[in-house]
């Protein structure tokens, strides 16, 4: 038995679950438990069908990005430069501003978590987490830290609400079907799941991070599709449990507040203990996001010049000081939250598209062979989130 946990140990302290768990947590925030309740409610069982094309986007996305990064040891920005000067300027500028945008919804998650858990007001709940973010960043050994922390709170998040689907008792038979023949098919919910899930900075965030560690060359290109598929499937989980949960409550009639929607799915579900669980959740959800979030936009900035790396803590703690400011000044309505998962979506077929067309420069990839069938994938992958993007365009 010691050395089991002793072997489970070791193998979650590898960069490979680091990296995995940063992009699952990065990926389920507030803006992803808020989608989730809000879609499940307009498409009740049906929002399978809209899961399960968004995980097969996914895995095409987040398998050509990590492995083809790996390969080339270099940061998506960089990479962007190499093959069109002045891209990776553009790339950056649209990570970090999708950040910040995000970062402001993350802390306001928080600070509703904490309120649901102790009563502390959004904006003073907002405020502690904001200082533990910058405590994590600011440690002698932020990396550590940042690991133990998302994988932690991450299978905290995956516990509590698995219990909120058992007391909820959703109808499996009902969600299984309509997840392969659904009712009705939402192109803007596909999109903003897609965007939530590996749009924008969150489609890089675990591939930095391996690449951090050195995780970097053809010898380790199985470790890195392990650690994208651990990522996808952990946050894939994620998303089913809370479907699952929220289909279970409006199965046997409950009504989900919109004001707060994922609050009401573990209230409903399961009193105030659910509420008190949901804290915990938006919390987690929320924190670990404002991490990953600061984390992979500044690794952005390597790589431009020294001063980056030089003040790369400063950064990271600008980078959760601003959006704080934004939050305490403006406030964060549930729209704001759905918006950012759709416009995240736009940058998906971008960044993949530079990312294809590195897989097939000698010059950039070197021997290495990126298989036909990722690229193929890939390309669908670009086709399909540009085709969801115009006609969610067409729809704001």
């Amino acid at each position: 038995m010691n050395r089991f946990f002793s072997s489970l140990k070791k193998f979650s302290a590898t960069p490979i679950m680091a990296a995995a768990f940063l992009m699952a947590t990065s990926a389920i925030g507030p803006g992803f438990l808020t989608q989730t309740a809000v879609f499940t409610n307009n498409l009740l069982a049906s929002f399978g069908f809209v899961i399960l094309i968004s995980i097969i986007l996914d895995i095409g996305a987040q398998l050509n990005i990590w492995r083809v990064l790996s390969i080339t040891g270099m940061r998506a920005q960089e990479l962007a430069n190499k093959m069109f000067r002045g891209s990776g300027y553009l790339l950056t500028v649209l990570i970090v501003v999708g950040g910040l945008a995000f970062n402001t919804g993350n802390l306001a998650g928080a600070g509703l978590g904490l309120n649901a858990l102790t009563g502390l007001s959004t904006e003073v709940g907002a405020i502690i987490s904001a200082i533990i973010a910058i405590f994590i960043f600011t440690n002698k050994k932020s990396l550590s830290l940042m690991d133990i922390f998302t994988k932690v709170l991450g299978m905290i998040m995956l516990f509590l609400t698995l219990y909120v689907v058992i007391v909820s008792k959703p109808p499996m038979g009902d969600a299984i079907k309509k997840t392969f023949l659904p009712n009705k098919i939402d192109f803007y919910a596909i999109i903003t799941l897609v965007g939530g899930t590996v749009g924008g900075y969150i489609s890089f965030a675990g591939a930095h991070r391996l690449l951090d560690a050195g995780l970097i060359g053809r010898r380790n290109i199985k470790k890195v599709t392990q650690s994208a598929t651990s990522g996808i499937l952990i946050a894939a989980v994620m998303r089913v449990l809370l479907f699952l949960a929220a289909l279970g409550v409006i199965s046997h009639g409950g009504i989900i507040d919109m004001k707060n929607p994922s609050a009401s799915v573990f209230q409903l579900a399961a009193g105030n203990i659910g509420y008190k669980f949901f804290g915990i959740v938006m919390w987690s959800a929320a924190i670990t996001s404002i991490v990953g979030a600061a984390y992979t936009s500044i690794s952005f900035f390597k790589g431009f010049h020294q001063f980056f790396e030089k003040y790369e803590r400063l950064l990271l703690v600008f980078f959760v000081l601003i959006p704080l400011a934004v939050f305490l000044m403006v406030g964060r309505p549930v729209s704001t939250l759905l918006f950012v998962g759709a416009i995240n979506g736009f940058i998906l077929p971008i960044a993949l598209t530079i990312i294809l067309l590195a897989s097939s420069d000698i010059k950039i990839i070197g021997e290495y062979k990126h298989p036909l069938w990722l690229k193929i994938f890939g390309v669908a992958v670009v086709l399909a989130t540009l085709f969801l993007s115009v006609l969610t365009l067409m729809k704001m």
